[in-house]
């Protein structure tokens, strides 16, 4: 494996091949939760093999419900995606980094206020739309950016207080989500976790470990969850060093030819790299 991508695998060794192919599809998968925001109709690209089975909806920050997702199934899987940050509302939500109680945990948790909010209120139809599958599929969750948090949460929950108990979690440029006792909640109900970062990515390092809201007292604690896929690679700025296709780029070199297939197969599936 390329020394610009350190991985510490909950896999064994004769799967990696399958484990980067599919850091790869997942990473394609998150950039269309953009398209599919960005477009009027909500379209976007669902690959070969899949349908689209839902749509997710959550409430902002303004309390207005915007498409933050969806979730896709083949014959073998299940796959349920969250898309970051676009709107102004949605940055506002970044911002509220106070933490509240993660109720969707036995566990007494406390995860970042903004992204618990608009994860609860995506939550029911989430939980809806699983009760209708196979339990029988694997499940694949992921996300990029503050959808990566979303992914994260809800990866959690789903392992939690459902059948689905032990599903894959594949997230891109994550922020820290919650506190030392999610961190380590989670590590303890999502086994197969695996938190791609590129280190020159700056909203990686948000929250800071330990968060102070401006003019109070009260301190916030922050720990990200496992398991860490440490990237490297720097495309000249902030956003491009951020961007979900960035990190497609840098993953689809690690499997050139599946990637190529991936696209061709695709046509406008794969996202694009930012370089400045």
């Amino acid at each position: 494996m390329p020394s610009n991508i350190r991985m510490r695998l909950n896999t064994p060794a004769h799967s990696a091949d399958e484990h980067e192919q599919r850091a790869i599809f997942l990473a394609a998968v998150c950039g269309q939760t953009y398209s599919q925001y960005l477009n009027e109709d909500g379209s976007f690209i669902v690959p070969v093999h899949y349908q689209l089975h839902d749509i997710i909806e959550a409430k902002s920050i303004t309390h207005i419900r915007e498409r933050f997702g969806f979730i896709l199934e083949s014959p073998q899987e299940i796959i349920i995606a969250f898309r970051g940050t676009i709107s102004t509302t949605d940055w506002i939500s970044d911002l509220i980094a106070s933490q509240k109680r993660f109720n969707f945990l036995l566990e007494d948790t406390l995860t970042h206020r903004g992204f618990t909010d608009i994860y609860a209120s995506a939550r029911a139809g989430i939980f809806s739309s699983l009760s209708t599958m196979s339990q029988d599929k694997s499940l694949f969750i992921t996300g990029h950016s503050l959808g990566a948090a979303l992914a994260t949460l809800c990866a959690a929950d789903i392992a939690a207080n459902t059948p689905f108990i032990s599903p894959s979690l594949y997230t891109y440029g994550s922020p820290r989500v919650g506190d030392p006792d999610f961190a380590y909640a989670f590590n303890k109900h999502v086994i197969k976790s695996y938190r791609f970062s590129n280190i020159t990515d700056l909203v990686t390092y948000v929250p800071p470990i330990i968060y102070k809201l401006p003019k109070r007292e009260q301190q916030y604690y922050y720990r990200h969850v496992q398991t860490l896929a440490s990237m490297t690679f720097n495309n000249g700025s902030a956003s491009a060093n951020h961007v979900i296709g960035s990190y497609f780029a840098q993953l689809a070199k690690l499997q050139p030819l599946y990637s190529k297939t991936l696209s061709e197969e695709n046509p406008g599936f794969c996202p694009v790299a930012e370089i400045v």
